[in-house]
C-alpha cells in the first residue's frame, strides 16, 4: 500500500513539474524561414502521346512564416503560411506560361527533446494549394483544380536562448492537378515538391 501511494505521489510531482514548465514557457512559437522549392515534376504524356515528365514547374526560393501552438512540451500544431507564389511552366524545355499557387499547410508535430538545446521533430498533416492566375499556351491551357494532399515533415530547432532558436526543416508535399488544353484533359502533373527551409524562431 505504501509503495502504491509513493508511486502516485511521484507521478503527481512529475505532472506538476510538466505543468509548471508549460506555465513558465509560452505555448506559442513563430518562425520565419527561407524555403527552397524543388518540384518532383512528374507528368503523364501530353495528349497520351510521347514521353512522360515533359511538363516542368520551376523551382524557386520563397519566404515563409509559420505559427506553432504547443499542447504539451512534445506535441504541437503548426500552420505554415506564405503569399501566392508565381511559377514558370515549361514543356520540353520551352516556356508555355505561368501560374500562382498559395499552399497553406497544417501539421501535427512531435518534438523529441523539449527544453534541450537541440530538439528534433517530425510532423504530418494536410496541404491545400490554391491555384490562380493560370496563363498557359496564351490562354488555351489551364490547370483543372486546386490541390489537396498530404504533407510530411522533419526538422530540428537549435536553441540560442530562452526565446530565440535557429531552425532547419524539410517537408514533402503532395501538389497535383490536371492540365487541360482547349477544354480537353491533356495531362496530369505531380508537382510534389521537396521544401528545404532554414530560419529563425521566437518562443513567446
Amino acid at each position: 500500500m505504501k509503495k502504491s501511494m509513493l508511486k502516485v505521489m511521484v507521478a503527481m510531482i512529475g505532472l506538476m513539474g510538466v505543468n509548471a514548465a508549460m506555465a513558465q514557457e509560452s505555448p506559442w512559437l513563430v518562425r520565419a524561414r527561407a524555403v527552397y522549392i524543388d518540384p518532383a515534376n512528374e507528368s503523364a504524356p501530353v495528349g497520351g502521346v510521347g514521353a512522360a515528365d515533359r511538363i516542368h514547374v520551376s523551382n524557386k526560393t520563397i519566404p515563409e512564416v509559420d505559427v506553432s501552438y504547443f499542447f504539451t512540451p512534445n506535441i504541437s500544431a503548426e500552420l505554415i503560411l506564405t503569399y501566392p507564389q508565381k511559377h514558370d511552366v515549361t514543356l520540353d524545355g520551352a516556356k508555355i506560361g505561368t501560374f500562382k499557387q498559395l499552399p497553406p499547410t497544417l501539421l501535427a508535430q512531435y518534438h523529441f527533446l523539449p527544453g534541450a538545446d537541440i530538439n528534433p521533430y517530425v510532423g504530418a498533416g494536410v496541404n491545400y494549394t490554391l491555384l490562380s492566375s493560370v496563363n498557359l499556351l496564351n490562354g488555351a491551357g489551364r490547370l483543372e483544380h486546386d490541390s489537396v494532399g498530404l504533407a510530411l515533415q522533419a526538422g530540428v530547432d537549435f536553441k540560442l536562448d530562452k526565446n530565440w532558436s535557429i531552425n532547419l526543416d524539410v517537408k514533402k508535399v503532395q501538389i497535383r492537378s490536371d492540365v487541360n488544353i482547349s477544354g480537353a484533359r491533356a495531362s496530369d502533373v505531380k508537382v510534389d515538391p521537396l521544401l528545404i527551409g532554414v530560419g529563425v524562431g521566437y518562443r513567446f
